[in-house]
């Protein structure tokens, strides 16, 4: 098992449509992977349970994974989250 701190960095946080791409990233992998904000740990590959976590902008969660891709869904998924999960910077006027 292990995991890995991150630190949301979409404007809105983990809402509908980051949560969403998320969740369809975590289920490419055979590991159990969960996400942990406080004393809450969720299904990563469960939309609600990531959108009951009510993640906001500047939070810092952990991501926990255990199983033979362990490491490479922990890389990838703290890989979408550090790049903002398709999120485009807001332009400057």
């Amino acid at each position: 098992m292990i995991s890995r701190d991150v630190t949301i960095v979409n404007s809105m946080g983990l809402h509908a449509r980051p949560a969403t791409f998320f969740v369809q990233s975590a289920h490419k992998f055979k590991s159990n992977i969960w996400i942990e904000s406080g004393d809450r740990k969720v299904n990563a590959k469960s939309l609600l349970g990531v959108l009951s976590l009510g993640i906001a902008k500047g939070m810092t969660v952990s991501l926990v994974a255990e199983g033979y891709d362990e490491e490479s869904a922990i890389d990838e998924l703290a890989g979408l989250i550090d790049s903002g999960i398709g999120e485009q910077p807001p332009k400057n006027a």
